[in-house]
């Protein structure tokens, strides 16, 4: 399953019950954290997140409310015995922060820390079965979204045909690969034949902190899920975009222009007690929208 589980909702100050921006991007059993505000350990025990699915952690930006609980979380990783490699990727001067903290401690972790520094808009992840970018978006400090790609599975084989084509068990891969199979006397088994396509990969976007800024399109067009932040209603545009924040309908502009599926919002600043008015402004303007509730899991 290709899904995201929301831990933090909320903007700078946990309030309401809401916490600072924390969530988790699950594909193939493996768990990538996007920051990791305040909270996020506890919040990870409430909704039953395994700590020993996650090997690479995503850092947008260095506002306190994005990473302030990261530190605990890598010690909390040590003392529970973690042995597998630990990749954190965040901006400068993440890596120098966290070798004070760890040092002035004297800690020693008992598995290997990676801490990879972003410059720019990159690849950071490519596996079989996943590719991660960053790209940067329009904050007051240095600050990227992440995207989440998967990709398109190999084609599903109809074992049945396959055989009754007389090809052997062996040849099996290559046909989920695409080739086509050629019998000793020249006849060859089209592809198609006996496999059929594979549904294409999915996308999943976290846009971070960001005033509205259509240079995003780009890095999200046609994306089956999007979260963007909303931190005020649309009646305090001026004042999102002096904090460079935005407002839910500028979130709901966003989608729209980049075609995606579904939009998830969050990042909901403190003065506001309820959210629904979040969702109602943003779908006069993009109706597949939805509240990034903590707890809540959305498949992508």
């Amino acid at each position: 399953m290709f899904a995201v589980t929301i831990l933090g909702n909320n903007s700078a100050v946990p309030a309401f019950n809401r916490h600072p921006t924390s969530q988790v991007v699950t594909l193939d059993g493996n768990n990538y954290l996007v920051d990791c505000g305040e909270g996020t350990q506890i919040q990870m025990i409430n909704y039953k997140i395994r700590r020993s699915k996650i090997s690479h952690i995503f850092i947008s930006h260095l506002h306190g409310d994005h990473y302030f609980g990261l530190i605990g979380l890598i010690n909390s990783f040590s003392l529970l015995g973690h042995q597998q490699e630990l990749h954190v990727f965040g901006p400068s001067p993440l890596k120098e922060i966290i070798d004070l903290q760890l040092k002035v401690a004297d800690t020693q972790l008992c598995y290997p820390l990676h801490i990879h520094t972003i410059r720019e808009a990159a690849t950071l992840l490519d596996t079989d079965k996943l590719t991660v970018k960053c790209f940067r978006t329009n904050h007051r400090i240095e600050c990227y979204g992440f995207s989440f790609a998967e990709k398109k599975q190999p084609r599903k084989l109809d074992p049945e045909k396959s055989r009754a084509y007389g090809i052997p068990a062996s040849y099996y891969e290559r046909l989920k690969n695409g080739e086509d199979y050629t019998h000793k006397d020249g006849k060859v088994i089209k592809n198609e034949w006996v496999t059929m396509a594979a549904a294409a990969g999915k996308t999943y976007a976290f846009c971070a902190d960001t005033k509205y800024d259509e240079s995003l399109l780009p890095h999200i067009n046609g994306a089956d899920l999007i979260y963007h932040e909303t931190t005020y209603l649309d009646a305090l545009r001026e004042r999102a975009e002096s904090r460079f924040h935005s407002t839910s309908k500028q979130a709901a502009l966003i989608a729209q222009k980049a075609g995606v599926k579904k939009l998830l919002i969050g990042h909901f600043s403190s003065k506001y007690d309820t959210l629904e008015e979040f969702e109602t402004e943003a779908r006069e303007v993009f109706p597949e929208t939805e509240l990034a509730l903590e707890g809540v899991c959305y498949e992508v």
